[in-house]
C-alpha cells in the first residue's frame, strides 16, 4: 500500500486501541449492571496493587532493555541480562508482598494475595517476551499481542462473570490474558539467550534508574487516586471513579498509539543524530493527539451525565463531575505522555524523572486534601492539576534538546469544530428529551458526523493527510468532502 513505517504501525496501533477500548466499554458495561460498583472497585484495587509491586519486579530495566535492544547493538546479550534481572527483582518484590501483607491495607479480600502473586509471576514471562518483541522494533506484533491479551482477558471474564465467579471472574480473567499475550510475542520472538558480561547490567543499570523513578511516578498517576479514594471512601466509590476514568479513554487513542509508535523510533532517531525526524514526528503527534482528545472534553460536558447513566446504570451517576474534570485529563496526558517518552526515549531519563516526581508529589498531596473535601471529584481536579504540570515541565525540558513545534493553525481550527459540535449537542439537549440509549448514542454519532465534517471543511492539511491516507487503502472518498 505504500503506507510509510510510522503511519503504517500508527494505524496497527490506533486500530488495535479503537477495537480494544470498544471491547472493554462493552464489558465495563455489563460488569457495571451485573456486579455494581463495589466489586469492580476491589478488581480497581487489585489492579493498583499489581501495578506497584509489577514495578518493584521490572525496577526500570523494561524500558532500559527496549532502548538498548532498540539500538541495534549486542541486542541478545541485553536481552538475557533484562530477563535475569527481571526473575530476581520478582523474588524481591514477591517477598516483600508476603513479608508487609499484615501492614497493606485492601489485601484482606479472600484469594486476592493468591491472585496478586500468580500475576507477578505470569508478569515475568510476559514482559520479557513483549519488550524482546517491542525493542526490536516489531510494533504490529506487539500491539497484536496486546489486542489479544486483552480480548482473552475480556473473553473470559465475561464467561467467569456470567457464571458468578464476581471478582474471582475479573481477576483470573486477567491473569490468563497477560499469559496469552506473552505467548504470542514468544512466538515472534528473534532474540535468543546468550552470555552477557557486567558491562550489560551496568549499561543498563544507569538507564533503568531513572526509569524507575519516573515509572514510579507515573504510577503514582495511575494508582495513588485508586488506592486514596478505596482509603477515604470506599469501593463503591473507587468502582465508580475507575469507570468514568475509562469512559473519558475514548480521549486518548491516538495518544497511546502515537505514545508506542514513537519511542523505539525516537530512540533510533537520537542515537544516530536524526532531531529534525524526531522533531516532525512530535508536531503531527501532537496535532493528531489532540484531534480526538478536544471535541471528547466537548461532547463529553454536554452528555456526560446521560452516558453514565444509560451505559453503566443510576449508581454511576454520581461520578458525573468527576467525569467532566477527567475529560480535561486526557488532554493533559497529550502532552504528558508524548512528553514524558520523547525524553526517556532521547536519553534524558533523568528529566523525565524530575518533572514526573514534582508532578506526582503534588497529585498526592492535593489527593489527600482534596478528596476528604470533595470525594471522587477532588481526585480528579487533583489529577488534572498534576498531569498539567506535568506536561508543562516535560515540554520545557524536551525543548531543551530538539525544537518543539505546535501546529496551532491546525489546533485551532479542532477547537472551532469541537466547539461548533458543542453548540449544536447544546441546542439537542435542550430541545430533545434523551431518554432512551439510542437516542443518546445517535446524538453522539450525530455529533461526531459534524465535528470532522467541519474540520475536514476548513483544515486542509488534515484533509489531504486523511483523504490520502484513505486513498492508499484503496478506499472510496466520500463526495463533498
Amino acid at each position: 500500500m505504500n503506507i510509510p513505517p510510522i503511519q503504517r504501525q500508527s494505524l496497527i496501533s490506533l486500530g488495535s486501541t479503537l477495537a480494544l477500548t470498544a471491547i472493554g466499554f462493552l464489558s465495563t458495561i455489563y460488569f457495571a449492571h451485573v456486579l455494581g460498583p463495589a466489586p469492580l472497585g476491589v478488581f480497581f484495587i487489585f489492579l493498583a496493587f499489581f501495578g506497584i509491586f509489577n514495578l518493584v519486579g521490572d525496577g526500570g530495566f523494561g524500558g532500559a532493555a527496549v532502548k538498548r535492544i532498540s539500538e541495534g547493538v549486542e541486542q541478545r546479550e541485553f536481552f538475557t541480562a533484562f530477563v535475569v534481572l527481571r526473575i530476581l527483582l520478582l523474588t524481591i518484590s514477591v517477598s516483600a508482598l508476603i513479608l508487609f501483607q499484615s501492614v497493606i491495607d485492601g489485601l484482606d479480600t479472600p484469594g486476592i494475595l493468591f491472585w496478586l502473586i500468580l500475576a507477578l509471576i505470569v508478569s515475568v514471562f510476559s514482559s520479557s517476551t513483549a519488550m524482546g518483541v517491542y525493542g526490536t522494533g516489531k510494533v504490529g506484533i506487539y500491539q497484536t499481542s496486546a489486542f489479544l491479551e486483552v480480548l482473552v482477558r475480556i473473553i473470559i471474564q465475561v464467561i467467569a462473570v456470567f457464571l458468578g465467579y464476581q471478582v474471582a471472574g475479573l481477576i483470573g480473567g486477567f491473569v490468563i490474558g497477560m499469559l496469552a499475550g506473552g505467548l504470542v510475542n514468544y512466538h515472534y520472538l528473534d532474540l535468543k539467550f546468550a552470555r552477557f558480561r557486567k558491562s550489560h547490567l551496568t549499561n543498563m543499570l544507569g538507564f533503568s534508574f531513572w526509569i524507575f523513578l519516573t515509572s514510579s511516578g507515573a504510577l503514582v498517576f495511575s494508582y495513588a487516586d485508586t488506592l486514596l479514594i478505596g482509603y477515604f471512601l470506599g469501593t463503591a466509590d473507587v468502582g465508580i471513579y475507575r469507570t468514568a476514568f475509562q469512559l473519558t479513554s475514548v480521549a486518548s487513542f491516538t495518544t497511546l498509539a502515537f505514545n508506542i509508535v514513537l519511542y523505539p523510533k525516537i530512540s533510533q532517531w537520537e542515537s544516530t543524530g536524526n532531531l529534525s525526524s524526531i522533531e516532525n514526528a512530535l508536531s503531527r503527534s501532537f496535532t493528531y493527539s489532540l484531534l480526538l482528545a478536544i471535541p471528547a472534553c466537548f461532547g463529553g460536558w454536554m452528555l456526560g451525565e446521560r452516558l453514565l447513566l444509560f451505559l453503566y446504570g443510576s449508581s454511576f451517576v454520581s461520578g458525573t463531575t468527576a467525569f467532566y474534570f477527567l475529560l480535561l485529563v486526557q488532554v493533559a496526558n497529550v502532552f504528558m505522555y508524548l512528553g514524558t517518552m520523547s525524553l526517556n526515549s532521547i536519553n534524558r531519563p533523568k528529566d523525565a524523572f524530575r518533572v514526573t516526581a514534582i508532578a506526582s508529589a503534588v497529585n498526592i498531596i492535593l489527593d489527600i486534601i482534596f478528596i476528604p473535601l470533595f470525594g471522587i471529584t477532588g481526585a480528579a481536579v487533583a489529577t488534572l492539576i498534576a498531569m498539567a504540570l506535568n506536561g508543562s515541565l516535560a515540554l520545557h525540558y524536551l525543548s531543551q534538546t530538539i525544537t518543539l513545534r505546535i501546529e496551532y493553525k491546525s489546533v485551532r481550527h479542532i477547537l472551532a469544530a469541537s466547539a461548533i459540535m458543542g453548540i449544536v449537542l447544546l441546542l439537542i439537549t435542550v430541545f430533545l428529551p434523551l431518554d432512551h440509549v439510542a437516542v443518546v448514542m445517535g446524538v453522539v454519532a450525530l455529533g461526531a458526523a459534524i465535528y470532522f465534517i467541519v474540520l475536514l471543511k476548513t483544515d486542509r492539511k488534515i484533509h489531504d493527510d486523511i483523504h490520502d491516507l484513505v486513498k492508499r487503502f484503496g478506499l472510496t472518498w466520500p463526495e463533498g468532502l
